[in-house]
């Protein structure tokens, strides 16, 4: 593993349940500023199963993943809920009071 990926992995890990953070916060936060899609590609390259708790990371308008979908569930939401993160008729989540401030 590489030292960037180990300081979003580490990054993520911090995210408590029931917060959940931007992908440009998990940049800033793991020293890689503006680099919030170099998370997402990291993101991605996950293996299934992994024990990274993905789901907490969400985009700036407080989206989640659309490839996250398996089966015709997503996922990630199914996670999220499951941590107590709720979501809007509009299918976001509100940064207001979910994000994550370290």
């Amino acid at each position: 593993m590489n030292e960037r990926n180990y300081k979003i992995y580490a990054t993520i890990c911090q995210i408590p349940a029931g917060k959940v953070a931007t992908y440009g916060q998990v940049a800033k936060n793991a020293g890689l500023i503006k680099q919030a899609r170099q998370v997402g590609n990291v993101l991605a390259g996950l293996p299934p199963g992994s024990e990274i708790p993905w789901h907490r990371v969400v985009n700036c308008k407080g989206e989640i993943r659309t490839n996250s979908i398996l089966n015709g569930e997503n996922l990630q939401r199914q996670l999220l809920e499951k941590d107590g993160v709720y979501f809007n008729s509009h299918g976001r989540i509100s940064l207001k009071l979910y994000a994550w401030l370290p």
